[in-house]
């Protein structure tokens, strides 16, 4: 009897979270999120298996995601089992030719198919791209000291929008083609905010290993506007990596993205807590 109690709770429990989460899937029917997949959040067969399933579950209930995905620490492997030594200028990777080559390899072949793969597995029609495929993403050098890095002028949104219209989820590898033909590496974090802008998504993601922007006294802050940011900023509240990740934020607020969230990735369903939920993940930013 007590068991029966206690699975009667369970079913009732998720009755209810089914059904305060109307009015957020109703809010994000025929929306357009686009979420930066970091490659620390795709390390566990099980967290990739999961990450799909959330992303098979925002299409069935009518979002239109977009999956744009990085891939550091198995670019950084692979490099270093081919011997291919970097230099750094400013802390940033200078990606020579020898370089974008093997970042091509594993960000258009190894990363974005196993994400590609998931997605299917969990009942989805997802399709890997790169920045190439249709010139899905043209870009100019953005420092010359830096090599073949990328810097997104023009997203090719027809593309983007006649997947959507065919109900796939399109994942894209955040390699970019140059004017002459060039191939050039991108950031993740600006792949993904030059998707997001280009489409005037609703929502931009971008998961992390952290738990959100902190305070000053190490507390995060969940909602933030991009006031606020640029202050956090100036005093030196917001540092070191999280720097590029709330500048991202900005710059996608400010072209006409509803909201950025900088969102815990370790955490299980991330994604659903952040979009379907009053509790989020994170911290969110607005213009």
């Amino acid at each position: 009897m007590k068991k029966q109690t206690a699975m009667t709770r369970d079913y009732v429990a998720t009755a209810r979270t089914l059904n305060e989460a109307l009015p957020y899937l109703q809010r994000y029917d025929d929306a357009i999120v686009v979420i930066k997949l970091g490659g620390h959040a795709m390390g566990s067969d099980e967290g990739m298996a999961s990450f799909a399933r959330d992303v098979m579950l925002m299409r069935t209930v009518g979002v239109n995601p977009v999956v744009v995905h990085g891939g550091g620490p198995m670019i950084n492997d692979l490099l270093a089992r081919l011997g291919v030594v970097s230099d750094f200028v400013n802390g940033q990777r200078v990606t020579d030719a020898a370089t974008v080559e093997v970042v091509e390899m594993v960000l258009s072949g190894r990363v974005n198919k196993r994400i590609v793969q998931a997605i299917n597995s969990a009942g989805g029609k997802a399709v890997g791209l790169s920045g190439k495929d249709a010139d899905l993403i043209v870009c100019d050098q953005a420092d010359p000291e830096l090599g073949f890095v990328g810097q997104p002028t023009d997203i090719n949104l027809d593309l983007l929008q006649q997947l959507f219209q065919a109900e796939m989820i399109p994942v894209i590898a955040p390699i970019g083609t140059g004017r002459n033909g060039e191939t050039f590496n991108i950031n993740g974090d600006i792949a993904a905010g030059a998707v997001a802008a280009a489409l005037k998504a609703d929502r931009l993601l971008l998961l992390t290993d952290v738990s959100g922007v902190k305070n000053a006294t190490g507390d995060v802050v969940t909602e933030l506007s991009a006031a606020e940011v640029e202050e956090m900023t100036r005093a030196g509240i917001i540092a070191g990596g999280m720097i590029p990740k709330t500048q991202t934020a900005l710059d996608a607020v400010r072209a006409g993205v509803r909201a950025c969230s900088i969102v815990d990735g370790r955490v299980a369903n991330a994604v659903l807590l952040e979009l379907f939920t009053d509790h989020g993940a994170g911290s969110i930013i607005r213009a």
